[in-house]
């Protein structure tokens, strides 16, 4: 989910400010490690979209976003950039059953994917330094620079160079239920969050939001939406593939994660904002599989993508 801060292009209507993924009515489940069939804890509801704008990006050495806005999302030099470099970094061995487990998890991650960007984000130019804020709350009325956030779920706002808000009572219900998922789940939402501020960086996420708000009818409004939430899960997807064989991503870990994001996506009765689960899954495998051997943000042009896939 992004959240968009008011300091510029005001009055953008819903500008791609949208919660993590659609609820899955699923039971409860026990932690597996193996590839048996279970079942899994239900994912939240989307918050409504509200109105919002967003923030211009700082300038890097070559900010893409001087072209125009078309030509920043679809032809942006983050998809010419090297692989995204393995940050080598193990998961944390803590219980997410506490809010102290769930801030060392997610804080251990933001760290590790800061240095993995690092590499691309230069290459394209972008303002490679500017670390993301991270806040790992327990309120449902969260006070941001994008405004007040009233609801529970994965959240980037990108005033002030960006800050990635997590619920900690989400991920703690969960593990209490499957903690297995609950350690894929949490490790999905930082990359996805983190998506965005990539997005941010690269002026992705603004010349996104300019043409939302550009387009007149709801349907491609909506498009363009699904465009921007994929690409950020894509983007997660690319480092956790990047980095799959140190965290390391295998085994119950593996099964929970391949579940998790072929499950994720719009749910019927709720807007379509995020992308159908099939094309969830679509965009999740492009980022996680290597291309050439190497994990690439060039597998993650959404923009490029026709809207079949991003239905």
């Amino acid at each position: 989910m992004v959240n968009l801060s008011r300091t510029t292009l005001r009055g953008l209507a819903g500008a791609a400010a949208v919660a993590v993924f659609a609820a899955l009515a699923l039971p409860n489940a026990q932690a597996t490690t193996q590839a048996d069939p279970v079942v899994y804890p239900a994912l939240p509801q989307p918050a409504a979209t509200p109105n919002m704008s967003v923030s211009e990006p700082p300038a890097g050495d070559g900010l893409t976003t001087k072209s125009s806005l078309t030509n920043v999302v679809r032809y942006n030099k983050i998809y010419k950039t090297p692989p995204v470099t393995p940050s080598k970094c193990k998961e944390v061995n803590v219980s997410l059953r506490t809010q102290a487990g769930v801030a060392s998890y997610a804080t251990k991650l933001w760290t590790c994917m800061y240095a993995a960007w690092a590499v691309p984000l230069k290459a394209a130019g972008a303002a490679y330094k500017i670390k993301p804020g991270l806040s790992v709350h327990s309120g449902t009325k969260i006070n941001t620079g994008c405004g007040i956030l009233y609801n529970t779920t994965g959240y980037y706002c990108s005033a002030n160079h960006g800050t990635i808000y997590i619920p900690a009572a989400q991920i703690m219900n969960t593990w209490k239920q499957n903690p297995t998922y609950a350690r894929a789940w949490l490790t999905q939402m930082v990359g996805h969050e983190y998506g965005h501020h990539i997005q941010y960086l690269t002026g992705i996420l603004s010349a996104s939001s300019q043409r939302r708000a550009a387009f007149s009818t709801n349907a491609a409004k909506l498009e363009e939406s699904r465009r921007l939430e994929l690409q950020a899960s894509c983007f997660s997807a690319a480092y956790i593939g990047a980095d799959k064989r140190y965290y390391p991503m295998s085994g119950g870990l593996l099964t929970q994660f391949n579940y998790l994001v072929t499950h994720m996506g719009d749910q019927p009765g709720h807007a379509r904002d995020h992308g159908a689960p099939k094309n969830h899954a679509f965009w999740s495998t492009m980022g996680f599989n290597a291309k050439h051997t190497y994990t690439v943000a060039g597998n993650c042009n959404t923009y490029g993508a026709s809207s079949a896939y991003v239905a």
